[in-house]
């Protein structure tokens, strides 16, 4: 009988900050930027000069920490990791390892197979590297300062997820926490979430765990969920064959779906860790503690039960929008302008979905307001645009975020409220269409259709649909 295996996966998040300077300096933390421009001594590593913790970085790392259960380490204090790289500057990092700000906490998470709670071991606060650039066609590498020192939150879960499945739903579920609290876009595509994966398998029932790897350069779910699944098999693979799996840090490719080793971990590095001296211990009282935790922000679940109470929208649609920090967002100020919530969240699942997915965007890129979405469904309502006019408009304000009235009266859009003109416009339809009026008098209810679609192209769309039909029908 063939062996059943078990993956056993737990997971080491990168989370970069949305705060606008760095960890321990002025810097900007801006995505982009010319290379090496958002520097200084600091975080070039000049000798001499000396970092100072930005009060923000703790009470983000608080923030999540309070978010999944941890207990917040009241007297925390940062190290130093000693390696040499080159987008290292100080040849050190500063990180904590003794001391992390939070421990002992956990997650919820959904999955086909069930609730389960994943534990979280521990989240301690770093500073970030540089980044390499590699010229193949020069055959150099050049360094970009910008990322060092922006800081990071590292959260450490327990080896409690079995499958791709889980992990995916662990980080969602951070991810949905962290955009919440606002302390991160959580963006996989710029790097301002990253994870690293610890795998091993082992025989089904076996209680010991078995050798694992580390893959890094994980940038999306997909190529994660691609990862897991990769790895898993090339585990059970050498076991399979009676060979052992060598300890070690593995990069994926996910072009060619397949990992190969980077370095061993046989002898894990010796960071010689030590209390970085430049920089105090953080010692967090009572009172801060109250005050974060006074301004955690309503969670998704929390706005899943308000809006069920608040605005009689459907569960799926509920489930949808707070599924998603920037959606909640759009549909909480665009109801409470324009005070429709239904077609708000209409608006929402329907024409903005459709566009986002057809653009490969995500919720985070919409650029149109929220007070244009109300004002859009506002000149609906009074009839100054009709429906598909309004689909029409909405198109161009995804791109533009243009105002919706003064585009409809720019584009000369507006419905034509003008009965002497409609009415003369079809009494020519019915006119020039003899057999659809002999049909429709003959009982075929669809004829009607055909002379409001003719009536409609007249107007070049700008006839109120239920109008058309009220005159029609008079003169039928």
């Amino acid at each position: 009988m063939a062996k059943q295996y078990e993956t056993v996966i737990g997971l080491e998040v990168h989370v970069e900050l949305a705060t606008k300077t760095k960890i321990f300096c002025g810097c900007s933390t801006a995505f982009g930027g010319a290379p090496n421009t958002h520097t200084c001594p600091v975080c070039t590593g000049m000798p001499g000069s000396l970092p100072v913790l930005n009060k923000q970085v703790v009470e983000y790392a608080i923030g999540v920490g309070l978010a999944t259960g941890c207990t917040i380490i009241r007297y925390c204090k940062f190290d130093r990791k000693n390696y040499f790289y080159p987008d290292n500057p100080q040849n050190y990092q500063i990180s904590q390892l003794y001391l992390p700000i939070c421990r002992d906490g956990h997650v919820e998470i959904e999955t086909a197979s069930g609730t389960k709670s994943v534990g979280i071991h521990e989240i301690h606060m770093e500073e970030d590297a540089g980044k390499l650039i590699h010229d193949e066609w020069e055959d150099i590498s050049l360094v970009d300062y910008n990322r060092s020192g922006v800081p990071l939150i590292e959260i450490v879960s327990e080896p409690d997820m079995r499958s791709a499945d889980e992990v995916i739903a662990y980080l969602e579920k951070l991810r949905l926490i962290i955009q919440y609290l606002g302390a991160s876009d959580c963006k996989l595509q710029e790097g301002s979430m990253r994870a690293d994966v610890n795998l091993s398998v082992r025989e089904v029932g076996a209680s010991a765990f078995g050798t694992r790897t580390e893959m890094k350069n994980l940038n999306s779910f997909k190529a994660i969920a691609r990862a897991i699944e990769g790895e898993r098999e090339r585990q059970i693979e050498l076991l399979e064959e009676g060979k052992s799996v060598t300890q070690e840090t593995r990069r994926w490719d996910d072009n060619k779906e397949y990992s190969y080793a980077m370095r061993s971990k046989e002898d894990a590095q010796d960071y010689r860790y030590f209390p970085d001296p430049d920089l105090t211990p953080v010692f967090i009282s009572d009172e801060w503690l109250e005050r974060i935790r006074e301004k955690q922000p309503e969670f998704r679940t929390e706005k899943m039960e308000r809006y069920k109470r608040e605005y009689q929208i459907p569960d799926y649609d509920i489930e949808i929008i707070t599924g998603s920090k920037p959606l909640a967002d759009l549909f909480e100020e665009a109801a409470a302008i324009c005070g429709q919530p239904k077609k708000v969240s209409n608006w929402i699942m329907g024409e903005t979905l459709r566009l986002l997915k057809e653009k490969g965007e995500e919720p985070e890129d919409i650029r149109f307001s929220p007070g244009h979405l109300a004002a859009l469904i506002a000149t609906v309502d009074r009839k100054e645009i009709n429906g598909k006019i309004a689909k029409d408009i909405f198109e161009v304000m995804y791109d533009r975020d243009v105002d919706p009235e003064a585009y409809a009266e720019e584009k000369g859009l507006k419905t034509v409220n003008d009965e002497g003109l409609l009415r003369s416009t079809i009494e020519k339809i019915v006119e020039d269409n003899p057999q659809s009026v002999e049909d429709y008098h003959n009982g075929k209810e669809k004829a009607i259709g055909f002379l409001v679609g003719q009536t409609m192209k007249a107007m070049k769309g700008k006839a109120d649909p239920a109008m058309v039909n009220v005159i029609l029908k008079e003169i039928l």
